[in-house]
C-alpha cells in the first residue's frame, strides 16, 4: 500500500450549465485544515480536466475522489444496455462510448445519450417518461452498490434514474466524459492498477465519509459552522482558515476530503472482499465500501 501527499474531494454535478453550482473540490494535505479550492465564479468541468492533467504532469502524489458512479450495472444481465448492438463490454469502453454518442454536446453535458434512440429506452427520464426498458423499482443496481445497502453502509440510486434529489445518472455520465478526457493520464482505482507515485483517482460516496464524521443515518448533510466544525474534529482535522457559504457541495467536499485523508492508510479498502476481478473490470467498486 502506498502513501499520498494530498487528498482531494470533487464533488461533481450533472447539470446543463458550463459552470455548475455544484461541483466543490476540497483539499488537505498532512498537515493543516482542509481548504476549497474555489475558482471565480464556479469550476467548470473542462477546467477539473485540465487541472487534473496538470497534476498528471506534475506526478503529484495526490488521492483524488469522485462524487460519482464511474459505470453502470453489468453483471446483472451480462450487458449495460441490454439488447443494443454497440453496448460496450468493460468500464473503459463505456466511457468512450458516452463520450461518442455525446461528442457535440458542450461542457462535458450528456443530452445526446439520454435522447438516444437506444440508450434512452434504459433510463427514468422523468416520472412521466421511462424509457421501456427500465426495471421498474429502484432500477438496476451494480454490485457494489447491492452490496452498500445489503449492509447498510449507504443507500445508493441507480444510476439508470434520473429522477429526484438522489439520482446520480446525470453526473456519472458526465463523469464519464471527464474519465474519457484524462486518456489514461491518471490511473482510477480499481480499473488501474495504483501505481508506486503521482495521482490516482477513486469513486466514493460522500455520505459514507459524513458517517464516519458522525453525522446521523439519513441527515448526512452539514449547513452551518458549528456542525462542520464538530464533523471536522471527528476525522481529526481542523477548520479552514476561510468559508463564507456553507452549503451541502462545499462541506461534503470539505469532510471527504479530511475522511479520504485517514481512510487512504486503511489496507482493507484497497482490497475490499466482495470486489471481484469482474467487478473491478466492468462495474467499479467505491471507495470506503468494505
Amino acid at each position: 500500500m502506498r502513501s499520498f501527499s494530498q487528498f482531494t474531494c470533487v464533488d461533481w454535478s450533472g447539470a446543463k450549465t458550463e459552470r455548475p453550482q455544484g461541483i466543490a473540490t476540497a483539499i488537505i494535505g498532512l498537515d493543516g485544515p482542509p481548504a476549497l479550492l474555489s475558482p471565480s465564479p464556479h469550476w467548470s468541468r473542462a477546467e477539473i480536466v485540465a487541472w487534473l492533467l496538470d497534476l498528471a504532469q506534475k506526478e503529484k502524489d495526490m488521492l483524488i475522489g469522485f462524487d460519482l458512479s464511474m459505470s453502470f450495472p453489468y453483471l446483472d444481465q451480462n450487458s449495460y444496455f441490454p439488447g443494443w448492438s454497440r453496448s460496450p463490454n468493460h468500464a473503459k469502453a463505456l466511457w468512450g462510448e458516452v463520450d461518442t454518442i455525446c461528442s457535440n454536446g458542450p461542457h462535458l453535458t450528456v443530452h445526446s445519450l439520454l435522447s438516444h434512440d437506444e440508450a434512452s429506452r434504459h433510463f427514468r427520464h422523468s416520472r412521466d417518461h421511462v424509457g421501456d426498458l427500465f426495471t421498474g423499482g429502484i432500477g438496476r443496481l451494480r454490485e457494489v452498490e447491492r452490496y452498500q445497502r445489503a449492509t447498510g453502509q449507504a443507500n445508493s440510486a441507480s444510476c439508470f434514474n434520473l429522477v429526484g434529489a438522489a439520482q446520480v445518472g446525470k453526473s456519472s455520465l458526465t463523469g464519464m466524459r471527464m474519465l474519457h478526457h484524462l486518456q489514461g493520464a491518471i490511473p482510477v482505482w480499481p480499473f488501474d492498477p495504483v501505481p508506486d507515485h503521482g495521482p490516482v483517482i477513486v469513486e466514493i460516496y460522500t455520505t459514507i465519509a459524513a458517517l464516519a464524521a458522525g453525522q446521523p443515518k439519513g441527515r448526512s448533510k452539514v449547513r452551518d459552522r458549528k456542525a462542520l466544525k464538530r464533523a471536522l474534529e471527528q476525522l481529526n482535522a481542523s477548520m479552514p482558515t476561510k468559508l463564507v457559504h456553507y452549503d451541502d457541495h462545499s462541506t461534503d467536499a470539505l469532510i471527504t476530503a479530511a475522511w479520504m485523508k485517514q481512510a487512504a492508510r486503511n489496507p482493507a479498502l484497497w482490497n475490499p472482499p466482495a470486489m471481484s476481478k469482474s467487478i473491478a473490470e466492468k462495474e467499479g467498486w467505491t471507495f470506503g465500501v468494505v
